[in-house]
């Protein structure tokens, strides 16, 4: 038998054990207490927990037409909760082992061609902002990073000589990136710019590397809509985020040829199967060995973009 108290006690020490034993970030940890809390609002007064009740909940959730994914987020929420009052010796054993995660259709993320990039990384402008601008997206490009991570970066992290940084990820695991050439060369602009107004300011203490105009950090919401400013001003269709960057970023190097272990290491993805997705991206590359390889490929022809 399986029966929770509805103290949320427990869910507490789960919460602060993911927090403190799995150095899961805040973000994570708030992510599980909701779909905690919402699963036992859910049952009301139930005290008796089962796999009936945790595939009815499924099946609740599935008529008021939530994803997959979000359904199979909140099934792992239980599953760790269960896991993990088994391990205290409050539960025999736990009602989610016997529902099955929800078979999801996995969608190709968005991505930028490489035309497209150049296109949009000529920015015009030597002020502030447009430099600004510039570091902004040839960071995101060059180093795959995530949009936390980027608005994260100190100028303790970069070792300006040999162009790398050091990236504060998910569950504060840190790792080395790289800047390319193009993006070493708008940090070397944009230092100069940084520390005057940061003089205007009164505020050469601020460790931030990128800052808004008011010389505070700039936020993951603003590198957004600087993107989307930018993207527009650039007459570029593809929906773009800044994890389109980080995407495209997969893809590309993917496509010219390194092994994807590296690019789970350069993404910080913590399983490799999070990292395959981008496999299955690299259309222009798979044409052209089509091409070459099958005795009846010459017919095909990359499609826009892919040249």
């Amino acid at each position: 038998m399986n029966r929770h108290e509805k103290s949320g006690s427990s869910i507490d020490r789960y919460l602060a054990y993911l927090g403190s034993v799995r150095n899961l970030s805040p973000a994570t940890v708030r992510a599980y207490g909701v779909d905690l809390t919402a699963f036992f609002d859910w049952i009301g007064n139930e005290r008796h927990v089962d796999t009936r009740l945790v595939r009815a909940y499924v099946s609740h959730l599935a008529r008021r037409n939530a994803a997959s994914s979000t359904i199979n987020r909140k099934l792992s929420a239980l599953k760790g909760y269960y896991r993990f009052l088994i391990r205290q010796g409050l539960v025999d054993s736990s009602p989610v082992d016997g529902v099955r995660s929800l078979r999801r259709e996995r969608s190709l993320p968005d991505i930028l061609f490489e035309d497209d990039i150049a296109t949009l990384l000529a920015i015009n402008g030597s002020d502030f902002e447009g430099v600004r601008d510039r570091l902004i997206l040839e960071t995101l490009y060059s180093t795959g990073c995530r949009v936390s991570e980027l608005v994260a970066i100190s100028i303790d992290d970069i070792n300006f000589k040999k162009g790398r940084v050091v990236a504060h990820g998910k569950g504060r695991r840190d790792r080395m990136v790289f800047m390319g050439l193009p993006a070493r060369r708008a940090l070397s602009e944009y230092m100069p710019l940084r520390e005057a107004l940061l003089r205007s300011r009164g505020a050469l203490s601020q460790r931030a590397l990128l800052l808004n105009r008011n010389g505070g950090p700039l936020t993951a919401r603003g590198v957004a809509l600087i993107i989307d400013k930018r993207v527009r001003a650039a007459g570029i269709a593809t929906h773009t985020s800044p994890h389109t960057f980080r995407h495209s970023f997969a893809t590309h190097v993917l496509d010219r040829g390194a092994d994807i272990r590296v690019v789970q290491e350069l993404l910080g993805h913590a399983g490799l199967s999070t990292t395959q997705v981008y496999t299955h991206m690299g259309l222009g590359a798979l044409r052209k060995i089509y091409a070459q390889a099958h005795p009846h490929g010459g017919g095909v022809r990359p499609t826009e973009g892919e040249q």
